[in-house]
């Protein structure tokens, strides 16, 4: 089954903590602190992968957990940064956050964007010695990952689109132009999940074709199956629009959809059209076709089950699909893999370091779940002092 959503609960891994080491050698009785750095948390990462064709590889409300970094060690012995969490999505999946913002497009093979990152891992106690304080018996913890729900909803990248009512034949006119085999039926909503198509040239050349389920009226607004599926059709640069011509009414069946897409927005209402009147074969004159539009770029006739005008819309087809922009190359100082960008927080207005007695804490004071949750992870047991200002607390 089609899926093109799927929600993700993803968590940067937390940094490691710093070490509160002194040194000792044999004839060296009072060694200064040698506590190394504790290596900061792994990243969670979404990758474009060409490979993958839509989302049903993902379990419902799938949880997602970067690696923690190491703590750091003697003899300035820094912890290993974590392990990213890579997941790799179909091209064309966007991201958003939990508030419907959009985090990424990931349009392109190859892309990738960093939905949570790691927590930053803390210093070990060599980096507070000074004339002043020689002797530092504290080091930092290592603070947690950004953490988030996301929900994922994936774009079909696609050069044309079958758009119709049902029963129009799509599937059918997919299936002669070109290598997908969709389910071929004689009643509407054969179509239950969008289909794609590879069209080839005689020249070795490839158009990618979409066929989604039809529309009815009110589809804009919800009604009818197909209306899941209308987003599927914003990449595509020519709409194939498809209509029974068996009927003396396609100019009406036209109309229809034209103002669903109008509805629906997204530029759906500027984009070119083939209009192509199927099932020529149940008539004995071929279909009129009295619109006059700016957008119909042709019209074509042809019969689904006979063949007959396949051959030219194929070879039309690779005249009328507009050429992709080209981007210019980015300069290599910028990150072309990431094509949408999230604001990073500020630095975090505290810290937390380990101490002989416990644990104390600096700066403004997160909120008390916050900062339970980071005495948690760095182990806080019971009977450890927390000092925070001016206050002295045990944890229980």
């Amino acid at each position: 089954m089609f899926h093109d959503r799927a929600r993700l609960w993803v968590q940067g891994g937390r940094g490691g903590d710093g070490s509160m080491h002194f040194r000792r050698e044999k004839y060296v009785p009072k060694g200064g602190p040698d506590g190394g750095d504790g290596g900061d948390g792994g990243d969670v990462v979404l990758v474009a992968d060409p490979r993958r064709r839509d989302l049903s590889g993902f379990r419902p409300n799938q949880r997602l957990r970067a690696g923690r970094g190491g703590g750091g060690g003697g003899k300035l012995s820094h912890g290993a940064r974590g392990e990213d969490a890579a997941l790799h999505v179909p091209v064309g999946t966007q991201v958003l956050d939990d508030d419907g913002r959009l985090v990424a497009d990931l349009a392109h093979a190859g892309a990738r964007v960093v939905v949570a990152k790691g927590g930053q891992g803390g210093r070990g106690n060599k980096r507070f010695a000074g004339p002043t304080r020689q002797t530092p018996r504290f080091a930092e913890v290592g603070l947690p990952g950004e953490e988030g729900t996301l929900e994922l909803r994936l774009k079909l990248l696609a050069d044309a689109a079958l758009v119709g009512l049902p029963n129009a034949g799509k599937s059918s006119l997919l299936a002669r132009i070109s290598n997908a085999r969709p389910k071929v039926a004689d009643y509407p909503f054969t179509t239950l999940a969008p289909v794609l198509g590879t069209v080839e040239a005689a020249d070795g050349r490839q158009l990618v074709v979409a066929d989604v389920p039809g529309l009815i009226e009110g589809a804009s607004e919800g009604v009818g199956l197909g209306h899941e599926f209308l987003a599927h059709l914003e990449r595509a640069r020519l709409l194939l629009h498809v209509i029974d011509s068996s009927e003396d009414d396609a100019d009406e069946r036209w109309g229809t959809i034209d103002a669903e897409l109008a509805a629906y927005g997204a530029g759906l209402d500027t984009r070119p059209q083939a209009v192509v009147l199927n099932k020529i074969d149940l008539r004995p004159e071929p279909p009129a076709f009295g619109i006059e539009d700016d957008r119909i770029v042709a019209v074509f006739r042809v019969s689904a089950a006979t063949g007959a005008g396949i051959d030219e819309l194929k070879r039309a087809l690779f005249e009328l699909v507009p050429a992709e922009e080209v981007v210019p190359p980015a300069e290599e100082t910028e990150l072309v893999d990431y094509l949408v960008y999230r604001p990073q927080p500020a630095r975090r207005a505290f810290r937390v370091f380990r101490t002989e007695r416990g644990f104390r804490v600096t700066g403004r004071p997160p909120e008390p779940a916050e900062l339970e949750a980071i005495l948690k992870a760095a182990g806080a047991r019971e009977g450890d002092e927390v000092e925070v200002g001016d206050e002295v607390l045990e944890w229980q």
